[in-house]
């Protein structure tokens, strides 16, 4: 059984593309979405080399967090590396999931309120860069834009590089943030 398999399901719609002024751009396939630490681990995305493979693994990560909260915070702190989830940001992650649970999937290709924010088979999600993505590259940072099938604007994940390695970790995410409820939940739909 799938991670999502129990989500109502209506006929998906594809996901807003990029804005076209990307600079560099990735879609990861997930055939299916990793639910367990060990699982994600055994994806080719968790070399930590490529920091869009992050970024989408970090959706993943996000999206297993309705359904264990706990394997969820396990596969956030891999992401982060040297540097865990801080209290305050377990916090932050428990807060936005209180009123909805959506909106992690509705980063995945197909996701949108028409249909509950039910992605499409394989689930993907596509990381792209920006002109400004990469301002802050030489002190270690690179961020990078996703889009949401909820919002008409992009949204944001920071990464940064540990340069003995030539890893790249999870630093922030901005992908938690409101986003259009799914119609089914909308009395106005």
């Amino acid at each position: 059984m799938g991670l999502f398999d129990g989500i109502q399901n209506q006929t998906p719609v594809p996901a807003a593309p990029s804005t076209g002024n990307d600079l560099r751009s990735k879609t990861v396939v997930f055939q299916e979405m990793p639910e367990t630490l060990e699982q994600m681990k055994a994806l080719p995305e968790a070399s930590m080399k490529d920091p869009l493979d992050v970024a989408a693994l970090t959706v993943a990560a996000l999206c297993v967090y309705p359904f264990n909260k706990d394997e969820s915070i396990k596969m956030l702190n891999f992401l982060k590396g040297p540097q865990p989830l801080s209290p305050y940001e377990i916090s932050f992650i428990a807060d936005r999931f209180r009123d909805s649970d959506y909106v992690p999937r509705s980063y995945l290709t197909g996701a949108t309120p028409q249909n509950n924010y039910m992605p499409q088979r394989p689930y993907s999600v596509t990381v792209y860069e920006l002109a400004h993505s990469r301002d802050n590259l030489n002190e270690g940072y690179l961020t990078v834009n996703l889009n949401s099938g909820g919002a008409d604007s992009p949204r944001q994940i920071r990464l940064r590089t540990k340069p003995s390695t030539g890893e790249w970790f999870l630093w922030e995410q901005f992908i938690l943030v409101g986003i259009r409820v799914p119609d089914a939940a909308n009395p106005w739909a």
